[in-house]
């Protein structure tokens, strides 16, 4: 698929085929590719937590908070889980103004998920959580602040992109079990300088 196809096809998705794991290796060769962007000052001081056993995707999963447009519904669905999980920590012995970075924790989440996007996976970056309580369940060093979730694996839902509405929401929304991600328009986008 030509780069277009990826960045459109690499949606957030909240709903996952559990018999189709990400592999601990392919994880690695994601976050390889995401150790080569560029970073703030060149520190590189974000660093990766995998998350693929049973037993801690289960205890991170109710730590995080998915869709705050959509508090009716339950996401991910029960038996829909995502089957692994990326948390970038920001290392405070490298620079303890982990706030600093945000740039550098988009850059590296876009890569990963690019990367998942063309090998047939795909995830959810999930920035709704409290770092105190997925540091005390992934039992992760004082110095390692968790600033970013990645969940992943093989999506089972399907997701298109909309034009924005006539009234200007840009809230997604499900109907019939699709999920619409309105999208403003490029014209919308572009500051012009008329002078």
């Amino acid at each position: 698929m030509n780069f277009e196809e990826l960045v459109k096809k690499n949606r957030s998705y909240r709903s996952f085929d559990t018999n189709r794991p990400v592999s601990k290796e392919r994880l690695l060769a994601w976050i390889n590719l995401a150790r080569l962007t560029p970073s703030s000052r060149n520190l590189q001081m974000m660093k990766f937590r995998l998350v693929t056993s049973d037993a801690e995707r289960s205890a991170l999963l109710p730590l995080t908070r998915w869709a705050g447009a959509l508090p009716q519904l339950h996401l991910p669905p029960l038996g829909h889980e995502p089957t692994a999980y990326v948390v970038i920590c920001a290392d405070r012995r490298i620079d303890p103004c982990a706030e600093n970075y945000g740039k550098d924790v988009g850059i590296l989440a876009q890569t990963i998920l690019l990367a998942a996007t063309n090998d047939g996976f795909g995830g959810c970056c999930i920035g709704n959580f409290s770092a105190d309580q997925v540091k005390e369940c992934l039992r992760l060093p004082q110095e390692l602040i968790p600033v970013l979730i990645v969940a992943l694996g093989v999506p089972d839902e399907e997701v298109e992109l909309t034009d924005l509405s006539p009234d200007g929401n840009c809230n997604y929304y499900r109907v019939n079990g699709v999920h619409y991600v309105p999208k403003r328009a490029l014209r919308d986008l572009v500051i012009e300088n008329d002078g």
